[in-house]
């Protein structure tokens, strides 16, 4: 079947899991210097959190997201799941300003690498999560975010939106098919494992390519089925323009054969769920409306917001809910600056 002619253009957002929203908002803003975009709730659980963090102005292409689960059991990484995510920092200097600053407020990180062709910055949050740095070089066809001015991170080695992601699968003869021959993806390298023969990593991109449309399988057929929990990933969003090719490819992942929910309005955005051949959860996501939707550009993500349906239930919503502080004095604060100095 013909693909629309508007390609998917990259990755809209990430969401994962958290088991302590307040030590999650602390790390990825007062560490990681982003920008906690919209404070809200799952809409299929509203005693549930669902936090979004991005850039300055919460453009798509930029955005980690964390449903809190307080009882979540860690992760067990597998097959089937989301190894990785990474993120986009303009150039190879900048990790190295990330390593001397992961170093300080203990962060735990790996040396800045060389990794597929690209410059990268390994390292892993409070609860395990596996995220990278990965410098834009020469090669950003698609545009970065807007970096939020933080103190101690300067503009020019900023977090400026989503890289890559990473999935693994046991199943790379059905999962290849659906994102080359039904998604559009373009293999643009397939990497042996010198220690592990029958492992392979295939690098991928769409649309325009480069950080923000790069996606790595890694095929390990010899992997345990991953167990999603409190440092995974539920799911990975891809990227379309406007609500008309959002129906244009929902319409042509049903007709290639995959189980696609109906249209759903995030109020945020538009969303549509399908489980790749390997167990991945992916979403195609459009780019609009928005997180200013509801709330101004200085509000965003202090209080707590709720789509119009959801408004008339707005009480009961914050019974269900823990105390949360997502205050700007408590986003604003440097990590840095609460590390005491050693020595004499």
């Amino acid at each position: 079947m013909t693909r629309p002619d508007t390609p998917i253009t990259g990755i809209h957002h990430v969401s994962a899991i958290t088991a302590d929203a307040q030590a999650n908002v602390d790390f990825y803003t007062q560490a990681l210097g982003l920008r906690l975009i919209k404070k809200t709730v799952n809409q299929d659980d509203v005693s549930v959190y669902h936090l979004f963090y991005s850039d300055a102005e919460g453009a798509a292409g930029t955005d980690i997201t964390f449903f809190d689960i307080p009882h979540a059991a860690r992760n067990q990484p597998g097959s089937g799941e989301i190894s990785e995510i990474a993120f986009r920092v303009p150039t190879a200097a900048s990790l190295a300003f990330w390593a001397s600053r992961f170093a300080a407020i203990e962060v735990d990180h790996d040396e800045p690498r060389r990794r597929y062709g690209r410059d990268v910055l390994e390292f892993r949050d409070p609860e395990g999560q596996r995220l990278a740095l990965m410098a834009d070089g020469d090669d950003a066809p698609i545009p970065a975010g807007t970096p939020w001015t933080h103190a101690g991170i300067p503009a020019e080695h900023a977090i400026i939106g989503l890289a890559a992601i990473n999935t693994t699968t046991a199943r790379p003869h059905a999962t290849l098919p659906l994102l080359t021959d039904v998604m559009g993806f373009r293999v643009v390298d397939e990497l042996p494992d010198p220690d592990h023969p029958e492992r392979r990593t295939i690098v991928l991109e769409t649309g325009a390519g480069g950080p923000n449309a790069l996606y790595y399988l890694h095929v390990q057929p010899d992997a345990p089925h991953a167990r999603l929990g409190r440092g995974g990933v539920h799911h990975v969003a891809f990227r379309t323009p406007d609500a008309a090719r959002h129906a244009a490819w929902r319409e042509h992942i049903g007709a290639s054969g995959f189980n696609i929910t109906p249209e759903i309005d995030r109020f945020y955005f538009l969303a549509a769920y399908f489980r790749e051949p390997g167990g991945v959860l992916f979403e195609l996501s459009s780019d609009g409306p928005g997180f200013t939707t509801d709330q101004s550009q200085d509000e965003l993500g202090v209080e707590l917001a709720l789509p119009p349906f959801l408004q008339p239930h707005r009480d009961r919503i914050v019974e269900l809910l823990h105390p949360l502080d997502t205050s700007r004095e408590r986003t604003s604060i440097d990590a840095a600056a609460s590390v005491a100095p050693t020595g004499s």
